[in-house]
Order: structure tokens, then sequence, then C-alpha cells
């Protein structure tokens, strides 16, 4: 795939991997600082042996996907789930609750909805932010941020940014180094304002300022006039400044406003989380948390005793039925099993039986193809030709498959398929159901390159069930995994007018993907005609509910499993390791 290769090519940390290295090799730098340790107990609960490195000192989390970033508007951190990583260190206005409702971030803000201009139908919000809210450097949180985020948000080619929702936004008013701001919308538009600036998509904009010579004010000044000559280097370091590759992770950049921040990355990826002492909210339960890429050796760290949560992405991964070797992210070597939408399971087998909880969830979010809008795609009628050509179920029986979650396939996009409301837009879903190849012969003789972040077993395979549904009409699909795409990468490439890929899989958020009415029963006839608008211009094509799986260790205490963006991980600053004896190993 040469044109992904070399656009790739100039996103620097996008494009490697976190090292997998074996335990005991290149340790030596780390077994001074472990055999300081070993004769305590760690937080984990286990002790670490002077061979073992730093991070099996503490309880650790692993999560269904890569750690690139902490910055989870980037179009990359968002395809990677990075507000799983940064849900606790850049929290939203809102943060989410068990069961999907939207909390008040009372620890950060106060919000207040402003009734309209007698000259104008738009709406507004004003947002008050604490005097006593500040960044782990000492900083205080200013609308600067906000700003920030906003202008990231709305110049996504420059940015290389993912949070649609912004363009709700038709002005923030923000003067420099304020504790308030204010928020006027489109007309009509605003109305999922609670989702806007969520976990992970605020970040330091006094330290971005710093590191390119920019003074707060000059910042400010740049972002209201969206200079983008003078952002431009403050758009580079946004988009590629918050890496969590250990060669470039920046502790000066790494600054938080959550309960815990990001202190360091170790050998094998893996993030280290310690508390925020500037934090005006609760500390956290546990001072050090660390958190591990899907492409840790699962298996070592669950013998160790290390491993306390996990975010699978299969329902029977081998290392929790003691058949070794862990290859998560592709799912190699994991047998799945079919499990109930929302179950535990307690059978005893292998090494982790006994010491862990599994519960399988039908997820928030909706498996989705996000077309392009150039190139094979340029025009509505092509979008809604490919559509003609989707096996939604097939696609979920698939899904269901590999991963051991029974998922139903989707046919909205602006709620979960979870949602209530959505059994009130049925008969716009019904028109959708099951394919039509004389509408997908419009597309006879083309060749779609479909990307997703691979290796992912699950995604292959639901391309490969893709690739079946539209072969009758003519049409061939082309794996074109990577892992590194996102989808920024549908966006044309300035030198050839094309984008590098014409559709992207990945997992969506409804409610931040889509400016649409509140999810309510009140708004089903709004909701209904929104969805007919999207069915009629096909930004996208709803495919599966995404499959979730948690795996959690019986000493863990406050775990509450959650499917939205933030994951499991939306209240880690709550988890507690019991102090009973560390279980056994074989």
């Amino acid at each position: 795939m040469r044109t992904v290769e070399r656009r790739l090519g100039t996103t620097r940390w996008w494009g490697r991997r976190p090292k997998i290295t074996a335990v005991a090799a290149g340790l030596s730098a780390l077994a001074l600082v472990a055999a300081s340790c070993s004769s305590e107990e760690s937080e984990s609960g286990d002790q670490a042996t002077p061979s073992d490195p730093e991070s099996y000192n503490y309880a650790g989390y692993m999560v269904n996907s890569q750690l690139t970033t902490t910055n989870a508007g980037t179009a990359f951190g968002s395809t990677t789930s990075a507000a799983q990583l940064s849900t606790r260190l850049y929290p939203g206005l809102f943060v989410p609750g068990p069961s999907g409702q939207l909390i008040p971030n009372a620890d950060l803000v106060e919000t207040e909805e402003l009734p309209p201009a007698a000259d104008s139908d738009q709406e507004s919000v004003r947002v008050t932010l604490a005097d006593d809210a500040t960044f782990s450097d000492g900083a205080p949180v200013t609308c600067d941020d906000y700003l920030l985020a906003y202008t990231a948000g709305t110049h996504p080619v420059e940015f290389a940014s993912h949070m649609p929702l912004m363009n709700d936004i038709a002005d923030i008013e923000c003067a420099p180094q304020s504790k308030a701001f204010t928020l006027t919308f489109q007309k009509d538009q605003g109305h999922r304002w609670r989702q806007m600036f969520g976990p992970g998509t605020v970040m330091p904009a006094h330290a971005l300022a710093q590191k390119t010579d920019l003074t707060v004010e000059e910042l400010n000044a740049a972002l209201h006039a969206e200079d983008m000559a003078t952002l431009q280097p403050v758009a580079e370091l946004w988009r590629y400044g918050f890496s969590t590759a250990k060669d470039d992770f920046d502790p000066e950049l790494q600054v938080s406003y959550g309960p815990f921040t990001a202190d360091k990355v170790g050998d094998s990826g893996e993030v280290f989380l310690k508390a925020n002492e500037e934090y005006r909210g609760d500390k956290p339960a546990l001072d050090r948390l660390v958190i591990w890429p899907s492409t840790a050796n699962a298996q070592e760290l669950a013998d160790k005793g290390v491993l306390k949560v996990a975010d699978s992405v299969v329902a029977a991964p081998d290392w929790l039925s003691g058949k070794g070797g862990a290859d998560a992210e592709s799912g190699e070597g994991n047998d799945a099993r079919e499990s109930d939408n929302d179950s535990s399971d307690k059978d005893s087998a292998g090494a982790g039986a006994d010491a862990f909880e599994t519960t399988t969830k039908v997820g928030l979010q909706t498996d989705t193809l996000t077309l392009s809008q150039a190139g094979i795609f340029a025009e509505p009628s092509a979008r809604k030709a490919f559509a003609a050509c989707v096996d939604q179920a097939a696609m979920a029986h698939k899904s269901s498959e590999i991963s051991g979650v029974d998922v139903p396939p989707a046919y909205v996009r602006t709620v979960s398929v979870q949602d209530p409301v959505a059994q009130t837009l049925g008969s716009v879903a019904k028109d959708h159901e099951g394919t039509d190849m004389a509408a997908a012969g419009q597309l006879n003789g083309s060749t779609i390159k479909v990307g997703y972040v691979g290796p992912d077993k699950r995604y292959q395979a639901m391309v490969d069930a893709l690739r079946a549904s539209c072969e009758p009409a003519g049409i061939t699909i082309e794996d074109a995994a990577e892992e590194n795409l996102s989808q920024f990468y549908l966006n044309p490439d300035p030198e050839t007018g094309q984008p590098t890929i014409d559709a992207f899989l990945g997992p969506v958020d409804p409610l931040t993907e889509y400016s649409a009415a509140d999810s309510s029963i009140k708004n089903s006839v709004e909701l209904k005609e929104q969805e007919e608008q999207l069915w009629e211009s096909v930004p996208s094509i709803p495919v599966a509910a995404q499959p979730r799986v948690f795996i959690v260790h019986r000493d863990v205490e406050g775990v509450l499993p959650y499917t939205g963006i933030s994951g499991i991980g939306w209240n880690m600053d709550r988890w507690h390791v019991s102090a009973q004896e560390p279980v056994e190993k074989a």
C-alpha cells in the first residue's frame, strides 16, 4: 500500500508501534529500582522481583488498543480509543456514569444554559471554571484550553483532529487566561453540547504556547483570528506532542488537570500514571496505576499478579484460560465463545479462572464504515450505491463470532443500538436492511479500499463479509488495514487529490459523531428526520454494535464496567486493590 506508507512516513511516532520486549531482557536500568521495592508489598498486591520492571510494582489495567497518545481529540487518538487512557487525565465537562448518563464535572466547572438574545435564536452556554482548577504543573486551567480544542476541532485537516461536534459552535467568547467563557451555537444546533470537550480532548494551551515561543495572549489572538500561519507549529505539536512512545514522551507537555497525570512510559509501551498533587478533587484510591497496551504480554502480567483490569477484544482470551500467549490486538490465539449480552463468566479453568470475573456487553459505540467524500465517493449517489451492498447482519455475525459477544446489526447513526430511542426509529432502519444488488450495480467494476487499524482479526473478518456481500454487484473490496490508519486518511492527498482509503471501519460514538437532537423519546420525530437525511447524504454506514469484554481481578474494588469512549477506566481513580493475600501462581 505505497500511498499509505508515503503519507504515514510523515507522522513520526504514529509510524512506530510500541516495542514489545522480553521481560528478562533490557531491564538492567530498572533493576535497582525494582530491587528497592521488592521488600515491600506493591500496590498490585504482589511482590516484584529484582529482575522485573518497575511497572510490575503497581496495579495494571490493559486496554483493548494501542497506546500512542493522550490526546483523544486527534483522529488517531479517537481511532485508537485514547480516551480510555486519558479519561482521568483530562476529564470532560461532563463525565460518564456507569449507565451512560452524563454527570456534571463539579470539580472542574459550572455550566449555565443562557436564553437566546432578543435578536437571535441561537442557543448559548456559559462555562465557569473552578478558581482552583489547575494543571499538574501548577498552571491554571483557563478558557484558552477550550478555545484551542474548539479551533483544533474546526480545522481537522490542519490539526489532524476528529471532534465533529465542534462545528456546532458558532463562536466562543474567551478572554486570555479567563476562568469563564461563553459558547454560542449555530442556529438549531448545539443540542449535544454536554458531549463537547469530552475526555482527553482539552489539552494544556499554556504548555503548547511555551513550546512554540508564544505567550498565552498571542496564542489566544491567533486562535480567535484562525491565523493558521502562526498556528502551524501549534497544530503540529498538538497532533504529535502528546505521544506515549517512550522515546518521544515529553513530561513538559504531559501535564493534566484530572486526578492522575502521566508520569513516564515503560519498555513495553506501558504508561505510568501517578496521583496529581494539584488536583482539587478527591485523591485517587491508588497513588499509582499502570496502563498497558493490548500488545503487552497479558499472560506474563496475569502470572505475575500485575494485571488487575482488562478491556479485552474477545470473551475468552488465551491468557485467561491458561493456554499461554496473548496476541490481544489481532485476536490470534484467542478462543471466542458465545456469551450473553450482559453476563459474568465464573467458570473455573486455567490460571485466571478463580482470580478474575468476566463481563460481556453490547457496547454503546457503533462499528461504522466512515466514507471519504472524495475520489470514488465524491458524489452521494456513489455512497448510496455502496451502502446498498453492505450486509450489516452478515458483518455483525462475523463480529459476534470472533469476539464471543452476540452483537446486533446497526442501521441508525445518531443513537446507539442499545438506546431505547433506537426502537422508535425502526421504520428508518427497516428501509435499509438487507442488500440491493441492482442499486449497488452503479459501482460495478469499482475497487473500494477499506481501512482499519490492524492487525485486527475481528475487523478482518468483517471486511471479508463485506467483500462477499459486494462481490455479486461487481464491486471489489480491498482490505487496506494498516497499524497507523485513522479517519484522517479519508481526506484527499494534497499531491494526488485522492484519498488514501475510501472507507474506514472503526468504533464511533453516536452522541459525539453527529450533530443531532438529544437522544430522548420526545425527540424521536426529529431524530427520525435526521436519520433519513443521513441516509440521503451517506457520510457513513452503521454496521453493528461494538462488542465489549471486561475482565476484572476479584481483589479490585470500585470497578464499574462502562462501554462508552472512556471504557471501564471512566472511574479508575476510585479503584482500590484489597489487602487480601495474592493469588497463588501455578
